[in-house]
């Protein structure tokens, strides 16, 4: 009988604790380890506050920084022993859960630690979360895409070029990440046409959220990580 603890990437969505899946929900409250991802800027994990209203009182809150790289190779040994610490309480028998904010398999850190406990023998149920684009676009009441729209994601973070090179070619767009070049994509979506019906989102779901009907006008204000621009071609 396998006396390993199972392991749990919860998607625990953009912000708003209402938002978590029924699935996600009884993870967070069957687990003995949480793992609260953070940066190594951050104190704390906005992954971990969402979660925390479902969780057990005596449930282990385990702290792992996670550097924002673009080179995983690099970074290795960090990831290394984050997955080392992991694979102890699971050997232990505890289950262990990793909070992730949108859903875990979207641009997410825990991407990478499922990669390396995958070849360890431990049981893994990655439970889907909402994405801050979908929420947003629910609260914002702006349809993402119908029809035979083309609808890209693309990650502001990206080089300029590609960036430019897939809004010329969208009907429906997400910018994700535009917290580092806001001036430069605001710029870009004005090139192609997309800029006046652009609305950013930030902190979606959470007490300071913000938005942004009029991207120009707040394009030399600084941004936090978790923001998020809709737009789509006026075709009429």
């Amino acid at each position: 009988m396998d006396s390993n603890g199972t392991f749990y990437g919860i998607g625990v969505g953009p912000g708003d604790p209402s938002l978590l899946t029924v699935k996600a929900i009884d993870a967070l409250k069957k687990i003995d380890v949480l793992v609260a991802p953070k940066t190594e800027k951050k104190s704390d994990s906005v992954a971990l506050r969402i979660a925390e209203p479902y969780l057990k009182p005596d449930v282990e809150i385990i702290f792992q920084t996670f550097p924002m790289v673009k080179d995983f190779a690099a970074e290795k040994k960090i990831f290394e022993a984050n997955k080392d610490e992991i694979l102890n309480f699971l050997r232990g028998g505890k289950n262990v859960g990793f909070a992730t904010l949108g859903d875990p398999m979207f641009f997410s850190t825990y991407i990478y630690v499922f990669r390396l406990l995958e070849p360890c023998g431990v049981k893994i149920v990655t439970i889907p979360g909402v994405p801050a684009f979908l929420a947003i676009a629910a609260k914002i009441g702006r349809p993402l895409a119908y029809g035979n729209d083309i609808l890209t994601i693309i990650p502001a973070t990206a080089s300029l070029d590609d960036v430019k090179n897939f809004l010329a070619k969208a009907d429906a767009t997400v910018l994700m990440k535009v917290y580092k070049n806001f001036p430069e994509i605001v710029d870009a979506l004005k090139i192609h046409g997309l800029a006046d019906e652009a609305i950013l989102v930030s902190r979606c779901g959470l007490d300071d959220e913000k938005i942004i009907p009029d991207i120009s006008a707040h394009k030399d204000e600084p941004l936090n990580y978790l923001s998020t621009i809709l737009t789509r071609r006026n075709h009429e």
